[in-house]
């Protein structure tokens, strides 16, 4: 099935909010099978969004639409497509029953402009928002079946998971063919080299689709399949996985499409072992990461930001003498720092990081993008310094944290 993303709003269109929406949705319907042929943007004006839904509804079997929903006057998507579909906007029970539950939930009183909210295009079918005001719909316009969704990103996400993806099930259900996607994650190469690596794989596995997503600072190898028999799909993606894993070798950090967050919690999981995090350059971003795993309990006991100096000595107790001699950023300094938090936390490994993020701050010894990275476990302490080219600060953070992170991962396989 041929599927088009159809993002709606001025915010979206001016580029004042970037469009997260489409890239989520697309890789949700790739992974069911559809293919996804064009993402189009309009803003909040209603003939042009009218105009571009008949578009879609003359080509597309399947769309999903965001925006537009809520209860102010600039909202016009479910008036945009009445009109589209030659239909009236009408009250809808189960619309209303999706506002006046957020509501009575949450013990706030409902405001008028939310009744705005519970008028659908006769003839759609409500899709149930449990985390917002704005309810969705499904409605046939031509050819095309559409699924239109609030623009808040978390809202958008829960409601396709759970009211859009089982009616595409559904529609694929007199269509005998199975579909199947492998998502291998990789970190420390980049794309082009990634895709060298990988590049004969449909000569040596016809039947599979490659694709590479640049995920910063990760890269994902994505494999994709169909066909009639699940058996030899399983069979088939399995050995072109194989493949990949014998080429990509120790890049590969995830099989599932794991987070490199997950990947380190699994690992901690299955040794019994903890972990406390002392950062200066990446101000708390691996101890977020880490604990916004569920479950990052079991095995996160502590995070310090420890960004000055004076931290780092009175917290962790790194020698005044090595941060004299060597300056903040510096392999032994984060070997102390390590072996401080792991010591203050009781913890079985201790993880830090010392850098320069930049813009500035950078010298010639130690030019911006430099970060030390120290690991203390029970057979001792090491430190390693890396050196990343990327001017924006918040690209140094993060390739910092994503860095400590997998030298902790590769620690924990040994």
């Amino acid at each position: 099935m041929i599927a088009e993303i159809l993002s709606t709003g001025d915010e979206i269109r001016s580029g004042a909010v970037i469009d997260s929406n489409s890239a989520h949705i697309a890789e949700k319907l790739e992974e069911a099978g559809l293919e996804v042929v064009r993402h189009s943007c309009v803003g909040d004006d209603p003939d042009r969004i009218e105009a571009v839904l008949k578009d879609i509804g003359g080509r597309a079997d399947v769309a999903v639409v965001t925006g537009g929903l809520g209860p102010t006057t600039d909202d016009l998507t479910s008036e945009a497509a009445a009109k589209a579909a030659g239909a009236d906007l009408a009250l809808d029970d189960m619309a209303l029953r999706s506002v006046t539950d957020f509501f009575e939930k949450r013990k706030y009183p409902m405001s008028r402009s939310n009744e705005k909210q519970t008028m659908l295009p006769k003839g759609a079918k409500c899709i149930y928002n449990p985390v917002g005001t704005a309810p969705g719909f499904m409605l046939k316009i031509d050819q095309c079946l559409f699924f239109f969704l609030p623009g808040v990103p978390f809202e958008m996400k829960r409601m396709l998971s759970e009211g859009v993806l089982p009616e595409i099930r559904k529609l694929q259900q007199d269509d005998r063919r199975i579909f199947m996607v492998k998502t291998i994650s990789t970190f420390g190469l980049g794309e082009s080299i990634a895709g060298e690596q990988v590049a004969n794989l449909t000569e040596e596995f016809p039947g599979i689709r490659l694709g590479l997503r640049a995920k910063f600072p990760e890269i994902q190898i994505k494999l994709y399949a169909d066909g009639e028999d699940e058996k030899v799909l399983t069979e088939q993606i399995g050995k072109a996985a194989e493949w990949v894993l014998q080429r990509m070798g120790k890049w590969v950090f995830s099989v599932d499409g794991a987070s490199m967050e997950m990947a380190v919690g699994e690992l901690l999981n299955r040794k019994k072992a903890t972990v406390a995090v002392a950062e200066s350059c990446t101000g708390g971003l691996i101890s977020h990461s880490l604990t916004n795993v569920a479950g990052s309990s079991d095995y996160f006991l502590f995070s310090g930001v420890t960004y000055s100096n004076e931290a780092k000595m009175r917290v962790l107790g790194v020698s005044p003498d090595t941060l004299r001699q060597y300056g903040a950023v510096h392999e032994e300094t984060a070997k102390e720092m390590a072996e401080g938090v792991r010591r203050v936390a009781g913890s079985t490994y201790g993880l830090s990081t010392t850098g320069i993020a930049g813009p500035g701050g950078g010298t010639d010894e130690k030019p911006v993008g430099t970060v030390c990275i120290g690991l203390a476990g029970p057979d001792g302490v090491r430190a390693r310094r890396f050196h990343f080219s990327f001017g924006r600060r918040s690209m140094n953070k993060t390739i910092f944290a994503v860095t400590a992170l997998n030298m902790l991962r590769k620690e924990l396989l040994i």
